[in-house]
């Protein structure tokens, strides 16, 4: 979702527009603010308009606090790098905005998506603050685990830290397949 997100917002970036710069500073203003304080205003706001906390609503809201702004500044340096003639050579061939986006821009960014979309979701899963005051009544993993560490330490966690790194490895080699892949498709 952070990923997808950043590259809408990274897109709009490219053209100045009237309060881009402050629209900017807010968007990265999350990545100075500590996170409890963050997911404390978020748990704070959603009690005071009577809405429950769970995973889907200020959950989400809480690490896409933190992972929309890392991913919008990578996706700015990477268009920042964007060779804009591809686009006007599409247009100039007739293809319109849409096209233009899904052929020439998408499989050009792949790449880069697909790094973004790990490094959102390495952040994501390992934090523990933003999650532990918003994600209602339903843990998360890290949640889980350190619920496991303050009783006695059971086989079951010493399987899960396993289950974790061998998911952990199979999500990057399915990373460096799909970029090498993806790479391959652009060089022919």
């Amino acid at each position: 979702l952070a990923a997808s997100m950043s590259v809408l917002a990274a897109m709009a970036f490219r053209q100045r527009f009237k309060g881009s710069t402050v629209l900017f500073y807010l968007t990265i203003a999350s990545l100075i603010v500590p996170s409890i304080l963050i997911s404390l205003g978020l748990g704070v706001m959603f009690q005071v308009l009577g809405w429950s906390t769970n995973w889907f609503t200020s959950g989400l809201g809480a690490h896409l606090t933190w992972t929309l702004p890392i991913a919008f500044l990578i996706m700015l340096g990477i268009f920042n790098r964007f060779n804009a003639s591809y686009e006007e050579a599409a247009k100039d061939l007739g293809a319109n905005d849409a096209k233009t986006f899904w052929e020439i821009v998408l499989p050009l960014l792949a790449p880069s998506l697909v790094g973004v979309g790990l490094l959102t979701f390495t952040l994501s899963y390992d934090e523990f603050t933003r999650t532990s005051l918003v994600s209602g009544q339903h843990n998360t993993l890290p949640l889980e685990i350190f619920g496991m560490t303050t009783n006695v330490t059971s086989p079951a966690l010493y399987a899960l830290g396993t289950l974790t790194t061998l998911f952990s490895f199979s999500l990057i080699a399915i990373a460096y397949f799909t970029y090498r892949t993806l790479s391959r498709r652009q060089q022919s």
